[in-house]
């Protein structure tokens, strides 16, 4: 049974809010479609990964849940995993998308498996430890088969073992890292039909889920995504009051779409 709510869900989003870029729209939207589902208040805030330059627990500390959002680069590679970092430690229910799963892996390669010069091949192309690089065939507009790998967290979300995924990437997992990845405890819990990772999760996290497609792309008021329900879900859990089930408009932090 779920904790009710008397307040809203509060959700920060973290990356550069663009109104013309289609997956922000559609974050907003799905967020949406998950807290009407499940009858929430929820209150969406976007925010520059620069406000976490100088370390992100005094601004996050008030959020019950943090969206890393798709699309890259963000505006400050150290202020978004700064905030990766606070949500992880602080067991703050946590979902990284495309571009968001791309920073969820650097920085658990850098900050929790040590291998500090862990790189994204679109900030550093010359890096010596490309843990994201560039995939082979894009992405951007696909819809293709994720498999679902029995006992993860992400196949307990899903209603069947394979479910058809949008993607708007360029960047992926380069696989000579998965193995290091996942011995350390970031695993693959979702695959595409050549076994590549797809979706990546820590089970000792209340929700800490990383996905190369963009769940909300698939999304609709009819049919919510089972991530983004899972996510408010363990964020509900995580909070302590209950709410009317009313939903804020998508607010974006500091102006940037006010």
């Amino acid at each position: 049974m779920e904790v009710a709510m008397s307040r809203p869900l509060r959700v920060a989003v973290i990356g550069e809010f663009n109104e013309d870029f289609l997956p922000h729209v559609a974050t907003c939207d799905g967020l949406r479609h998950a807290a009407d589902f499940l009858s929430l208040h929820l209150d969406i805030v976007w925010l520059s990964s620069n406000e976490f330059v100088a370390g992100a627990d005094r601004r996050l500390r008030e959020f019950d849940a943090v969206y890393i959002a798709p699309g890259s680069p963000f505006a400050s590679l150290e202020g978004c995993l700064n905030a990766i970092t606070y949500a992880r430690e602080n067991a703050v229910p946590t979902i990284g998308t495309c571009g968001g799963y791309q920073y969820l892996v650097i920085e658990y390669a850098r900050r929790v498996l040590g291998h500090a010069e862990a790189q994204h091949e679109e900030h550093d192309p010359e890096a010596s430890e490309l843990f994201i690089a560039r995939l082979a065939c894009s992405l951007v507009g696909r819809r293709l088969e994720v498999h679902l790998l029995p006992g993860t967290r992400a196949a307990e979300c899903y209603p069947s073992s394979v479910s058809e995924e949008q993607y708007y990437c360029n960047f992926g997992l380069n696989p000579d890292y998965r193995e290091a990845l996942e011995a350390g405890g970031f695993r693959a819990s979702g695959t595409d039909a050549d076994g590549e990772a797809r979706i990546l999760e820590l089970s000792d996290h209340p929700f800490y889920v990383a996905t190369l497609f963009v769940p909300p792309l698939t999304s609709s008021a009819e049919r919510p995504h089972p991530l983004l329900v899972a996510f408010l879900k363990a964020a509900q859990r995580g909070a302590s009051s209950a709410t009317p089930s009313i939903v804020e408009p998508c607010i974006a932090a500091s102006g940037i779409n006010e």
